[in-house]
């Protein structure tokens, strides 16, 4: 795959993943597109020799794997990443009126740059629980795709005393949905939205998980047209990276692939990778618990989540030799204090599987009076006993509505992913 093809393939993912949801059935798509076949959990499994499959949970968090007999001799080459991104999400109960305006009610996901959501053209998109005539509960995802919501700014007339105050998060986070002079049914709405999609027989919305997203399509800018672009590139961009590997990688090599959801959330869900996806299924295609645990010590993990860019006006807030620079290639991240995975195994292996492609790699540590983040890496790691490495595309604006990548990094990203899958028994 050449560079400008998968740029171009991965702005159309991205455009169509307004939702952990939405996410896993676009990688449905391209992992059925390359022969993956369907599994389900509460199914019985017969796995084939040189067959790919992959499996799904809560349709937010997805395992793909390519099984090879007696692939617990070589171990596995685990990608991971993760399927949401900080924003704004509905609260159950939609009944705000307000002089007129009917708003949405809303609560803070993850940790967002609140700033950033304010006078953006936002929709609505998330899964939907309803009953129908025959008292059965079904889940269909639903996309508003239209421009409906907008957080107003107050003008800087009315807020000169109010210029540098924290956002308040209950009171300037609703957006204004439309104007309206008597009570309105929001569930109603959702009803009239999901028949559009040619579904009729609803008896009743029970429930949705709901979430608001920037309408602006991500875009190649830069003068030069150096960087993408776009929204919730943290942490799409790793999931479609992590996506082509396994599909163009060798189908000989013990390749696995895990997208988990509520990772900006801290990963404590049973779709989370604090939860027992991972080694359910690890345990499930090994022939025995015995050779499970054996395969784990020639097995690694990638933990592949966006790393912080060196910001030219914030210099400063990075450690002088560890400065990341976009299109410089992925980022192996650091921390003395495990908050990444990263060991001097687990990087000389990546370095490595780097090199035999001609892929640069750079390093990032925290400053060292500055917190540090944390990825699915250490507690996919601590959860399994495999080693792992924290990697990341360098990022500006990590967190908010649109961040910035470099356009060549995306593909560097990918062919690291490619590189470490084709290795059929690790170095160390």
């Amino acid at each position: 795959m050449t560079e400008n093809k998968f740029n171009k393939q991965l702005i159309s993912f991205l455009s169509k993943s307004v939702s952990p949801y939405h996410c896993i059935t676009e990688s449905k798509k391209i992992l059925k597109k390359a022969g993956f076949k369907e599994l389900k959990e509460k199914d019985k499994w017969t796995l084939k020799d040189g067959e790919s499959y992959y499996v799904t949970k809560n349709s937010s968090s997805l395992i793909a794997f390519v099984y090879i007999k007696g692939m617990e001799n070589k171990g596995y080459r685990i990608t991971g990443a993760h399927t949401d991104s900080p924003c704004l999400k509905l609260k159950p109960v939609q009944d705000m009126i307000k002089d007129s305006y009917v708003q949405l009610a809303t609560e803070v996901y993850g940790g967002p740059v609140l700033s950033t959501w304010f006078d953006r053209d936002l929709s609505i998109a998330g899964k939907i629980c309803y009953t129908t005539n025959k008292d059965e509960i079904k889940t269909t995802l639903i996309d508003f795709k239209e421009p409906v919501a907008i957080i107003p700014n107050l003008a800087i007339h009315l807020s000169r005393s109010e210029k540098n105050k924290e956002v308040g998060k209950q009171k300037e986070l609703p957006p204004v949905l439309f104007q309206s002079s008597g009570k309105e049914d929001f569930n109603k709405l959702l009803k009239n939205e999901i028949s559009k999609s040619g579904i009729k027989n609803i008896k009743k919305i029970m429930d949705h998980e709901l979430f608001l997203y920037d309408t602006q399509k991500p875009s190649i800018s830069g003068l030069k047209k150096e960087f993408i672009t776009g929204g919730k590139l943290d942490n799409l961009l790793s999931c479609f990276a992590g996506l082509q590997a396994i599909c163009n990688g060798n189908k000989k090599a013990s390749s696995i692939l895990v997208l988990n959801d509520h990772e900006e959330v801290g990963n404590t869900s049973n779709v989370g990778a604090q939860g027992p996806f991972l080694l359910s299924v690890l345990e499930r295609i090994s022939k025995t618990r015995e050779d499970l645990w054996r395969s784990f010590d020639n097995s690694m993990i990638i933990s592949s989540d966006n790393a912080h860019g060196v910001h030219p006006n914030y210099s400063e807030k990075f450690d002088p030799s560890h400065k990341p620079l976009l299109n410089s290639g992925p980022v192996i991240k650091y921390n003395a204090n495990q908050r990444y995975a990263s060991n001097c195994e687990t990087t000389s292996i990546f370095k490595m599987a780097c090199d035999k492609v001609k892929v640069p790699y750079q390093s990032f540590v925290m400053r060292s009076d500055m917190p540090c983040g944390t990825t699915i890496g250490p507690t996919a790691s601590a959860k399994t006993g495999i080693k792992a490495i924290d990697i990341g595309v360098p990022t500006f604006g990590m967190h908010s509505i649109r961040e910035t990548a470099g356009i060549k990094d995306c593909y560097l990203m990918y062919k690291a992913i490619l590189s470490f899958n084709n290795i059929e028994v690790l170095p160390i």
